[in-house]
C-alpha cells in the first residue's frame, strides 16, 4: 500500500466515522424511542474510531507515515 492509498483509507475511515454520527443524530432526534440504533450506531463509531488509531500506530510503526517537525 503506497502512501497516497493510505491517506484515502484513512479518509474513507473518518468519513464513515462521521456517516455513523450523523445516523445517531437522526435516530436520536426521532421521538420513536429507538434507542437500540442510537446504541448501534454509536457502537459503529467507536469501533472505526479504535480501528482508525490502531491503523495510524501501525502506519507509524512501519514507517508509512512521519510526523510533521
Amino acid at each position: 500500500m503506497g502512501p497516497m492509498e493510505f491517506k484515502y483509507l484513512i479518509v474513507l475511515m473518518l468519513v464513515l466515522v462521521l456517516i455513523s454520527l450523523g445516523k445517531a443524530l437522526y435516530h436520536l432526534s426521532q421521538h420513536t424511542g429507538d434507542n437500540k440504533a442510537v446504541v448501534r450506531s454509536l457502537s459503529w463509531r467507536i469501533g472505526l474510531s479504535a480501528a482508525l488509531f490502531l491503523l495510524l500506530i501501525l502506519a507509524y510503526t512501519q514507517g508509512w507515515i512521519r510526523p510533521n517537525h
